[in-house]
């Protein structure tokens, strides 16, 4: 008589095949129990399982090569969905991704005015075009996930230093989206979720130790250690403005000052973009107010690499962006003031940071879910080509 099997082992057992499906799709029960190291009879049953909770399905393509008649597997990349938002001043942006990180539609819409109704309007207008756009079922949403401009208490979930839409200072705003929405809302700082896009699809790829420095109209830093974010004890880590604080003369890099130097190394009061042109084109006054600029990135970004000891810098906001003119100077700054200087470059994405952040959240929790959220089945046998 066959030993039953626990439901902690089946549920093992199914997590690994599931995994080694994802990893290596299309692929056979044979090379599914090879990769696992788990028998073939233990992979048929975890097999049915997951087949009849739709997490896997028949693989319509074969790889490559003699298949003898076996059957291949695939992960279905619908079985649920995950939905990003990016809430700023001025417009939300937002995405469906699927289970395999496909992002099957993208809007954005502006926002007249920066306040919450506002936003929250705009935000549901932005589900319903997405799911028409994008032809998928909205009850498949494991989760919305909405970076936001400011702190979300860790405790609390309540937003503070949130000043770029008026309202959302001292608001439990994830439970008015979910009432809004009818569906499970995650908050996170945008630019924390802009540090995680970049780790999972930017230039931080593969980087364990990092931070993200957004300079704009303001400046905000997402820090990732150990290749995890880092929020601190109250969901404030990266809260840069106050990294100097004390200090007598004003070191702020932000779009604000650029005008505010140009005026004082120029002569004349100009827009950021201005000041860079300018710098492009060779005008000395203009290059003036960027190496300043530089030097403020750099002096902000210091106290970060000297405590964390970070391998890299990744710059972004409107900004941090102009990287032909803020590189080199930032780069050699740090190397003149630090032993171990860390590598400083550009976002890769640019404005689609956040929300790729967002997405990259949801998804890793929507993985974990679908699994967790699966019918079990009785352990039987399951027959099949191997």
């Amino acid at each position: 008589m066959a030993r039953a099997t626990s439901p902690l082992l089946r549920n093992l057992n199914e997590r690994t095949v599931l995994e080694t499906i994802r990893a290596g799709a299309p692929i056979s029960r044979a090379e599914i129990s090879r990769r696992s190291g788990i028998s073939k009879p233990t992979v048929s049953l975890a097999l049915q399982s997951l087949l009849e909770a739709s997490l896997v399905r028949e693989a319509a393509e074969r790889p490559d090569g003699p298949g003898y008649g076996a059957l291949y597997f695939e992960p279905v990349p619908d079985a649920a969905l995950v939905l990003g938002l990016d809430v700023g001043a001025r417009f939300v942006r937002g995405a469906v991704c699927d289970l395999a990180g496909a992002i099957r539609a993208r809007q954005d819409v502006e926002l007249p005015v920066a306040v919450v109704p506002e936003a929250v309007a705009a935000i549901e207008r932005l589900r319903s075009s997405l799911f028409e756009a994008s032809g998928l079922e909205p009850d498949r949403v494991d989760g919305v996930v909405v970076g936001v401009p400011g702190v979300v208490e860790s405790e609390t979930g309540v937003l503070r230093l949130a000043e770029n839409v008026a309202g959302l200072e001292g608001r439990a705003f994830a439970d008015e989206l979910q009432s809004a929405l009818g569906l499970p809302v995650a908050l996170e700082n945008d630019i924390n979720l802009a540090a995680l896009g970049e780790h999972w699809q930017g230039v931080a790829q593969g980087v364990d130790d990092f931070v993200f420095l957004s300079i704009g109209t303001g400046m905000g830093a997402g820090l990732v250690l150990r290749g995890e974010l880092h929020r601190g004890r109250h969901g404030a880590a990266g809260e840069i403005d106050f990294a100097l604080v004390g200090i007598d003369e004003t070191v702020d890099p932000a779009a604000p000052q650029v005008a505010e130097l140009a005026s004082e190394l120029a002569g004349h009061r100009t827009d950021a973009r201005a000041v860079f042109r300018a710098a492009r084109n060779g005008d000395d006054s203009a290059r003036a107010v960027v190496e300043e600029i530089a030097r403020r990135i750099a002096l902000h970004l210091a106290p970060i690499a000297a405590v964390a000891d970070v391998e890299l810098v990744v710059l972004g906001g409107g900004i941090g962006a102009n990287g032909d003119l803020l590189l080199d100077p930032v780069s050699r700054l740090l190397g003149e003031w630090l032993p171990f200087p860390p590598r400083v470059e550009i976002s890769t994405l640019g404005e689609a940071a956040v929300l790729t952040g967002a997405l990259a959240v949801g998804l890793q929790a929507a993985l974990e879910n679908v699994f967790a959220k699966r019918p079990s089945l009785p352990a039987e046998s399951v027959s099949g080509s191997a």
